[in-house]
C-alpha cells in the first residue's frame, strides 16, 4: 500500500505497516503534508505547518529502524501523522488559542505534556489547528483565521471550538489529533464532522501546556477514525501532572485491551426527556439506530438538565470573562466580536448567580451518580441537528426557531458540567448526506465502558469514520 493510501487509514493500521517496514516515516510524513497542501486551501483546519520538525523527527525514526532499535520499533504510535489544536503548546512556535491577542506573544518553549506523550509513543507532529477563539465557541466560524469548513460538505460547519482537529482527521490530513472540551468542543465537531472523539473524564488527562478556557470545565482529548485509535491514544496520554490543580492523581488504566468483551455485563439505556426534546429528526434516529444495535433500550430522564445547562452557561461565562478582564479593559476591540460580547456579559454577572450556579451543579451532579448506580452507559444524540451552513444564524429544534451557534450544545453542555466521560460515535444513515454523532456516555473513570460500547456499535457496522472524498 502506498504512503497516501496508508494515510487514510488508522493510525494502528500505519503504525504496523511502519514496524513491517512496508512504508516509511518520511514516506508517510511527505504524504500527511502533500495531503494537507493539497485539502487545507478549501478545508483551513491548520493554522501552522511543521514541517522541518515533523522531516527531522521521521528521518530520525527511520534511522533507528534501520539499526534494529528495538524499542522504536514497538513504540504503539510509530510513524503515526498527529496535529494539535493551537490552544496546544509546541516548541518554537507562539499559542494562539485562535486569537490575534496571542500573536505577539514569545514562542512556547516546551511542548505541553500530552504533545510530548504523544511523540514519545512514536507519533509526529505536523502542525497547528484551528479553533474558535478562546474556544469560546461551538462553530470555528474564527473571523481571524477564517472559518473551518466540513470536508463531507465544505459550505457547511466543521462544529467547534475544536472545529480544526476534527476536519483534519475526517479530510484525511492526519489520522489523529487533539483537542479540548469545556461544554462540548470534542462532542460537537466529532458529531457534525463524522469521526470518533473522547472527551474523558474531568481531571484524567492534564491541562498542563494548553490556553485555559474554564478551569473547572476543560477537558482534553483524542480525535480519531477508529475506536481502537481513540482508545490507543488515551492508554499513551494517560498520567499524573502535578502542575494541573485539577488532575487527579490515579494509576494508569489502559483502555486498549478491554474492548473485546463488547457489551457483556453492561447495563445500558438511553437519555429522553430533554435529549429527545431538544433533537430533530435526523438526531433521533441515529439515538434510535444506535439503540436497537445495543438491543433495544430503557428510557431515563435525568433531572433538571435546563437548570444544569444554565448553570454551566454561567460558570464558562464568569470564569471566562475572568482570564481575560484586563484585555477586555484595555484592548476589547482586539477580541472577536462575538466572543467578547459573551465575555463582557461574563465579567457583568452577580456573584450571586455563579454561586448558585455551582450549587446546581453540586446537586446535579448528586442526582446523577445516584442514577448511575443502576446504569453503566447512558447514550443520547450529541447535537441536535446535523452540520448547518456556514453562517447560519437560527436553526429550527422542537418546533422553533433557536439560535445556531449556542444551541449546537444543547445536549453536551448538561454532561460537560459534571465531568462524565464520553465517546462520540459516527452515525451516517440518519441523513442522506451528512454524518450526527451519538454520545455514550459514562460514569466518573469508566472511560473504559464508552469505548467497550464504541468498539461494538463500530464492529458491527452501525458507526463509521470514512475519509471524506474531496476533489
Amino acid at each position: 500500500m502506498s504512503a497516501p493510501d496508508l494515510l487514510m487509514q488508522d493510525a494502528c493500521t500505519i503504525a504496523t505497516a511502519l514496524r513491517s517496514r512496508q512504508v516509511s516515516a518520511t514516506m508517510l510524513v511527505e504524504a500527511s503534508l502533500a495531503r494537507i497542501g493539497h485539502t487545507d486551501p478549501l478545508i483551513n483546519a491548520f493554522t501552522a505547518i511543521t514541517h522541518q520538525r515533523a522531516r527531522a523527527r521521521a528521518e530520525q525514526i527511520d534511522q533507528q529502524l534501520a539499526t534494529g532499535n528495538a524499542s522504536t520499533s514497538a513504540l504503539p504510535l510509530l510513524g503515526v501523522p498527529f496535529a494539535v489544536k493551537n490552544l496546544f503548546d509546541i516548541e518554537g512556535i507562539t499559542t494562539l488559542a485562535g486569537s490575534t491577542i496571542l500573536a505577539g506573544e514569545p514562542v512556547a518553549k516546551v511542548d505541553g505534556p500530552l504533545v510530548s506523550r504523544l511523540e514519545a509513543a512514536g507519533a509526529i507532529l505536523v502542525g497547528a489547528l484551528n479553533m474558535d477563539e478562546f474556544a469560546y465557541g461551538f462553530s470555528t466560524e474564527n473571523s481571524h483565521y477564517g472559518p473551518t469548513r466540513n470536508p463531507h460538505d465544505p459550505a457547511r460547519l466543521a462544529g467547534g471550538s475544536s472545529g480544526g482537529s476534527a476536519a483534519a482527521v475526517a479530510a484525511g490530513q492526519v489520522p489523529l489529533t487533539l483537542g479540548s472540551d469545556t461544554n462540548g468542543s470534542i462532542r460537537v465537531p466529532a458529531s457534525l464532522c463524522g469521526i470518533y472523539g473522547l472527551k474523558p473524564t474531568y481531571g484524567r488527562l492534564p491541562r498542563t501546556g494548553t490556553y485555559p478556557f474554564v478551569n473547572s470545565l476543560d477537558h482534553l482529548g483524542p480525535f480519531a477514525r477508529s475506536v481502537r485509535d481513540l482508545a490507543l491514544s488515551y492508554d499513551v496520554l494517560q498520567g499524573y501532572d502535578a502542575n494541573d490543580s485539577g488532575c487527579v492523581r490515579r494509576y494508569v488504566e489502559p483502555c486498549s485491551g478491554t474492548l473485546e468483551p463488547g457489551l457483556k455485563g453492561l447495563r445500558i439505556a438511553r437519555l429522553g426527556g430533554y435529549f429527545q426534546e431538544h433533537s430533530e429528526a435526523t438526531a433521533r434516529h441515529a439515538v434510535d439506530r444506535v439503540a436497537q444495535a445495543l438491543g433495544g433500550l430503557a428510557t431515563l430522564e435525568l433531572p433538571e438538565v435546563p437548570r444544569a445547562r444554565a448553570a454551566a452557561f454561567v460558570i464558562t461565562n464568569a470564569e471566562g470573562a475572568a482570564l481575560h478582564l484586563n484585555d477586555l479593559r484595555s484592548r476589547a476591540g482586539d477580541f472577536e466580536p462575538l466572543s467578547r460580547d459573551r465575555f463582557l456579559a461574563g465579567a457583568l454577572l452577580p456573584a450571586a448567580w455563579v454561586i448558585q450556579a455551582q450549587r446546581v451543579r453540586r446537586w446535579f451532579a448528586l442526582r446523577v451518580a445516584e442514577l448511575m448506580r443502576d446504569v453503566d452507559v447512558l447514550i443520547a444524540a450529541a447535537t441536535p441537528v446535523p452540520a448547518p451552513l456556514i453562517g447560519t444564524e437560527w436553526i429550527e429544534i422542537g418546533g422553533r426557531k433557536v439560535q445556531a451557534r449556542p444551541s449546537l450544545g444543547l445536549l453536551t453542555q448538561p454532561i460537560s458540567c459534571i465531568g462524565l466521560p464520553v465517546c462520540c460515535v459516527p452515525v451516517w444513515d440518519a441523513h442522506p448526506a451528512l454524518p450526527i454523532g451519538v454520545q455514550i456516555i459514562a460514569a466518573p473513570w469508566r472511560e473504559d465502558h464508552a469505548l467497550r460500547v464504541a468498539c461494538a456499535l463500530e464492529r458491527a457496522g452501525v458507526t463509521r469514520a470514512p475519509v471524506a472524498q474531496l476533489s
